[in-house]
């Protein structure tokens, strides 16, 4: 996608109504005059009193302990400098979704009209009452440091500037491990950093905290090398200053062993790689070109652990790895600072998660290749699922052992629990897929090729490089409805088209019907008319000769006849009973899986163990552990029907083929999501958590769950997804939208 093509979509995206990324929610039933009455007046005043009595119970009865605010002034905004607080609303808005999804932390984002940083330091601090934590963002240097220390100093809660520790934390944490790899110590080491803004600084201070020598760092600048008695420097950057007589890059990376470059585009030479000691650490880090290209620097010197800021290259530094977790851990112990120690922890937790034994979840996730610590994985994927459940604790315990924690934690694996719950309300189930869809590379045809939320999928398909799509319809209706919707797509540039009045594989196409057909019925004249005029027909044909690697049908029409055509064309899998659906939910409260939605009217034990297997399998493919629960009117054996012995036995049949599956039943739809619930029933339960793949008894209870759930819930959907086909095919639902086809191209795309 050209830039000036990514900007006019990216204003659609935040011009879309809502404006925005950010609304607020009521967190307590508001449904009727004693929920009022208790959200306002008069049952108001009992928290109110408390509060005045005790002001550490805020975080009891109000939101203040798990609110952060994002503050800026719009002085140093991303790669746009000073434009203003006003221009820079949308970056602090993006960052109050990032805590959001990936912690759970409720964010207002604050960009306040200041530049004297003595009065931003006022304005700030007279907000302490509302916030569990300030997250400072995009403030310039040197006024960022004044203002950072000056509210560290008067507030009793974290006040974190991202730009600076977060970078920070991430650099130190992949530093740590790429000298793990080179057999070396931060004592041994000499470093070179180019570039003396906030988050340089902040780097070079918090490897110095873990041993790194200050005199055996040299600092570049855009003046040259910072040395003693060089004049117009701040005392931020005076502190690294060095008694040298070397003035340039060229001369001071002579046997260096890190380049750490947070600077700009081309600034270190292949030579001044050429010189560095053995092993040489390379982060080139300025974006979106680094400081050198990681394959320029590694024809330069093969033996270099390289790493970049930019998520096309191995090793990307990424913040996102670290401000949601180490706010949570200091929120949820009612941290008054965020210290040394807790940074510590967190780039150990980080460097020590990426040394830890391979995830098969995480290899899912990413497409099932393991990620493996090395050269090429100094640190986790910013998508670990286990990210929030390591670090957090690690930075809640370094609070409560430093003394700034004023609400410990007593029992931390009910706490990593808890924080695993995050992972599964994160809304962020498909990122990994997409991620995979992009690396498979597929072709995938459309059946519906003419319908214009097709096309319109297909075009954000393309745009973000998923797949390359065949469109199954008549050209002329494509390109006039093309041109109507203002898409860029093209045929031959973008996608590929089968008009079978008019395509020279007609005759290989009715051919390959009849040979799965004929010995059903069906004639030659009849396998002609076929594929003239069933598009799914086509589509499954394409798929099942290799002319395509996935498919898409449904949208239109009824779902069992598409399902016929598919069944019948490409299959089921070896000794499989029949094909089954799951279909993902993503709700406020976490994201579910529900199967079977729409094929089996009443299977039997032995088809509910074999949908849950495949069910459980394409859970792992979201990267998600699945935790089954086998639901019935039954509840543990409270009743001894014929439907409830049925999922009885599949409980017992699943738990004979697959025991490492987490999975129990029969039980009650409650107590599948509630552990207080299930502990008062069953207190042996295999089922630990909440339950995330719901195995329904029959195609009613999927159907209208699903539906009921969805509607009530104001979840997201994703499906139905079509499980036990020979070759990767899905039926779109007729209420499928635009975004419902992009997510299920890629989920055909990784099948």
């Amino acid at each position: 996608m050209s830039t000036k093509d990514f900007e006019r979509v990216s204003l659609d995206y935040h011009r879309a109504r809502p404006a925005g990324k950010l609304a607020i929610a009521a967190t307590k039933p508001l449904a009727n005059q004693r929920d009022l009455a208790m959200a306002y007046s008069p049952g108001v005043a009992a928290p109110c009193r408390e509060i005045a009595r005790d002001p550490s119970t805020a975080a009891e009865f109000t939101s203040r302990g798990n609110l952060v605010a994002v503050i800026s002034n719009g002085t140093a905004v991303l790669g746009l400098g000073n434009i203003g607080p006003l221009a820079s609303k949308p970056v602090m808005e993006g960052k109050a979704v990032l805590f959001k999804k990936f912690s759970g932390i409720d964010v207002f984002d604050l960009e306040i009209n200041e530049h004297d940083p003595d009065r931003l330091v006022e304005i700030i601090a007279s907000l302490e009452p509302t916030f569990g934590g300030i997250n400072l963002e995009d403030i310039k240097a040197p006024e960022c440091f004044v203002v950072e220390r000056k509210l560290k100093e008067r507030l009793s809660i974290p006040v974190f500037h991202d730009d600076q520790h977060g970078t920070a934390i991430i650099v130190a944490a992949a530093m740590v491990n790429g000298l793990r790899l080179v057999g070396k110590e931060f004592a041994d080491v000499r470093l070179v950093v180019t570039g003396a803004g906030a988050a340089a600084l902040a780097c070079l201070d918090l490897l110095v905290t873990l041993g790194m020598r200050r005199e055996a760092i040299t600092v570049v600048d855009l003046d040259g090398v910072v040395y003693r008695g060089r004049e117009q420097m701040d005392p931020f950057k005076a502190r690294y200053a060095v008694d040298t007589e070397w003035r340039t890059l060229d001369e001071v990376i002579e046997g260096a062993d890190i380049f750490l470059g947070l600077s700009g585009p081309g600034v270190l030479k292949p030579e001044h790689l050429s010189r560095m000691a053995r092993d040489p650490i390379v982060f080139a880090l300025a974006n979106p070109e680094p400081e050198i290209l990681p394959e320029v620097a590694r024809e330069a010197r093969p033996d270099a652990i390289i790493a970049t800021g930019r998520s096309d290259y191995p090793n990307q530094v990424n913040n996102v790895l670290c401000f949601p977790f180490i706010f949570r851990g200091a929120l949820d112990v009612g941290a008054t600072a965020i210290n040394e120690e807790m940074k510590a922890a967190c780039v150990y937790a980080l460097a020590d998660l990426a040394k830890a034994e391979g995830s098969d979840i995480v290899d899912k996730a990413y497409g099932g290749e393991p990620a493996r610590f090395g050269r090429d994985y100094l640190i986790p994927k910013p998508f670990d699922p286990r990210l929030i459940m390591v670090l957090a604790p690690a930075v809640a315990e370094a609070a409560m052992k430093s003394g700034v924690a004023e609400r410990p934690i007593e029992d931390f694996d009910q706490y990593r629990q808890r924080l695993s719950q995050f992972v599964f309300r994160s809304g962020l189930v498909m990122k990994p897929v997409f991620d995979r869809a992009r690396e498979a590379g597929r072709r995938l045809i459309y059946a519906e090729g003419e319908d214009r939320r097709v096309l319109q999928a297909v075009q954000q398909v393309i745009d973000e490089s998923m797949a390359r799509p065949t469109l199954v319809g008549r050209p002329k209706v494509i390109e006039d409805r093309i041109r109507e919707l203002g898409l860029r797509i093209r045929e031959g540039t973008h996608f590929d088209m089968i008009d079978i009045h008019d395509d020279p594989r007609f005759f290989d196409y009715w051919n390959e019907y009849h040979r799965a057909m004929g010995r059903r019925g069906v004639t030659p004249d009849e396998a002609k008319k076929a594929v003239s005029t069933i598009n799914t027909v086509v589509a499954a044909i394409a798929v099942r000769r290799g002319d395509a690697d996935a498919m898409l049908c449904g949208g239109v029409g009824h779902f069992r006849q598409h399902l016929g055509h598919v069944t019948e064309i490409i299959g089921k899998t070896d000794e499989l009973i029949d094909l089954s659906t799951v279909t993902a939910l993503v709700l406020p409260s976490g994201t579910f899986f529900i199967c079977d939605t729409h094929i089996t009217p009443n299977p039997c034990a032995e088809e509910l163990a074999e949908m849950t297997l495949l069910a459980a399998e394409q859970v792992r493919r979201f990267g998600i552990e699945p935790k089954v629960a086998l639901l019935s009117h039954s509840n543990f054996g409270s009743h001894d029907d014929a439907d409830a012995l049925k999922v009885r036995k599949a409980r017992d049949l699943l738990a004979a083929r697959a025991p490492d599956l987490e999975m129990d039943g029969e039980m009650h739809g409650d107590v599948a999501l509630s552990v207080e619930l299930r502990e008062r029933v069953l207190l042996e339960s295999t089922l630990t958590g909440t339950a995330n793949l719901l195995v329904m008894p029959g195609l009613d209870a999927a159907h209208i769950g699903y539906n009921l759930l969805k509607m009530l819930g104001g979840g997201v959907s994703i499906g139905p997804i079509l499980l036990g086909t020979a070759r990767p095919a899905h039926i779109l639902a007729n209420s499928v939208t635009v975004r419902g086809i992009f997510n299920m191209s890629a989920v055909a795309c990784v099948s």
